[in-house]
């Protein structure tokens, strides 16, 4: 059974396209929270108020050592999106199947029109 909650953590984690940029970066290897807001044109707070976002949906984890906030995918992070859109498409592949047959299936005779009565 799916986790609704969780569902709709990731999309909204994703649904911004800086937290989607900084997961593509991630999607690298490790990085620093610096590192990470380099080519964004964002400030550093606003990196880390995204990863905190990326991070409580399970996208992302990050590790503080040092004076060093390093940032990497969570590797299962993606799956509640992955079975979610999974399950969307077997439905809809299963609908399409079934629409398929009833296409396919034997022709019938076109009913003959009637005839407008006269008034």
């Amino acid at each position: 059974m799916l986790n609704h909650g969780a569902v709709d953590r990731i999309f909204h984690a994703l649904g911004d396209s800086n937290r989607r940029a900084i997961v593509e970066r991630l999607s690298r290897g490790t990085m620093s929270v610096s590192d990470l807001a380099k080519p964004l044109d964002i400030t550093l707070a606003a990196v880390v108020q995204h990863l905190q976002v990326l991070e409580e949906s399970g996208l992302v984890r990050t590790e503080k050592i040092g004076r060093v906030r390093s940032c990497q995918l969570e590797p299962g992070g993606l799956r509640v999106a992955e079975d979610w859109l999974s399950n969307r498409r077997g439905l809809w592949e299963r609908r399409f199947d079934r629409l398929g047959e009833l296409l396919d299936g034997p022709e019938r005779p076109n009913p003959t029109p009637r005839k407008k009565a006269k008034t």
